[in-house]
């Protein structure tokens, strides 16, 4: 058995999952719940939602409640299955930032919280720790999005993508969704659903959360150099959506912390254990705490 699961294993097996939903800031948004221990919270990448995650077979983040964590999942708004407006400025990143914090005063309430996202969901994690130092311990952000100077390219593609699925309807995507998935690292990954996957976003919310995403980049550079928290960065090679670059520049300007930058599915395969480890230092392991009432 894997270090990292050997505390907990048997009492994540006995808990089944909850399965819930919760108002947050005019939206109901769509959660599960699973596992016993400090809580993590994970969010999802633009488009996505926590089945498409979890049907792609990409990540698997399983590790993290066999090691002793509560592990919070949840779809932004919009997503999957939580509700959303077509109106492009509720989906900003600091929105979506707005959203998440609500979420953790609702489902943990005031202790600090780790946190793990993908792309959209890095982004949102960000926002959110900037906003409230203390709210987090530690965080995981894998998949950095463009950001900065590279910001501006993919807004224009997010902005064409928000006029063909106007103008020709979602099905319009598979092209610029053949773009991001033809990263190396996906070569050996037989199940990941192709380009022309349809997002987990309604048709008619596409265009609002595109916009939103072409309006949006990650905090400046100086808010982030403020955090002062362990930080573990998953980056993937060749893709120009998602540049090992942005991931550079987030490991310097936050000090300590740790990147790691996958060529291949096998490495990608390793996050959840990866972030398990860097998650659950062996003091926590030894004293975990169960979940608030609610």
């Amino acid at each position: 058995m894997n270090e990292v699961g050997s505390t907990a294993r048997t009492a994540y097996l006995d808990r089944d999952p909850v399965h819930a939903t919760v108002h947050v800031r005019g939206a109901r948004l769509a959660y599960s719940d699973e596992g016993s221990g400090p809580a993590v919270v994970h969010a999802h990448g633009l488009l996505q939602s926590r089945a498409t995650e979890r049907a792609s077979g990409m990540f698997d983040w399983t590790p993290v409640v066999a090691a002793g964590r509560r592990l919070v999942r949840y779809d932004a708004r919009g997503h999957g299955a939580s509700t959303g407006t077509p109106t492009p400025a509720s989906y900003t990143w600091p929105q979506l930032a707005g959203d998440l914090l609500g979420l953790l005063d609702h489902l943990v309430g005031p202790e600090p919280v780790s946190g793990i996202g993908c792309s959209l969901g890095t982004a949102t994690l960000l926002h959110a720790a900037v906003r409230e130092p203390g709210r987090f311990d530690r965080l995981v952000l894998t998949a950095p999005p463009t950001a900065w100077a590279s910001r501006a390219a993919q807004a224009d593609l997010y902005r064409l993508a928000a006029d063909l699925v106007e103008t020709r309807g979602s099905g319009a995507l598979a092209k610029l969704a053949a773009r991001s998935l033809a990263a190396p690292a996906f070569a050996d990954l037989p199940d990941l659903p192709g380009p022309a996957s349809a997002p987990a976003v309604g048709e008619e919310l596409l265009p609002a959360v595109l916009r939103a995403a072409a309006a949006s980049d990650l905090p400046a550079e100086q808010d982030l150099a403020t955090l002062d928290l362990p930080v573990l960065i998953l980056a993937w090679a060749g893709d120009p959506g998602h540049p090992v670059s942005t991931a550079e520049r987030l490991a310097e300007l936050m000090a300590g912390a740790r990147l790691h930058v996958a060529e291949s599915g096998a490495q990608l395969r390793q996050w959840g254990v990866t972030a398990a480890r860097f998650l659950t230092p062996a003091a926590r392991l030894r004293a975990p705490v169960g979940r608030p009432a609610r």
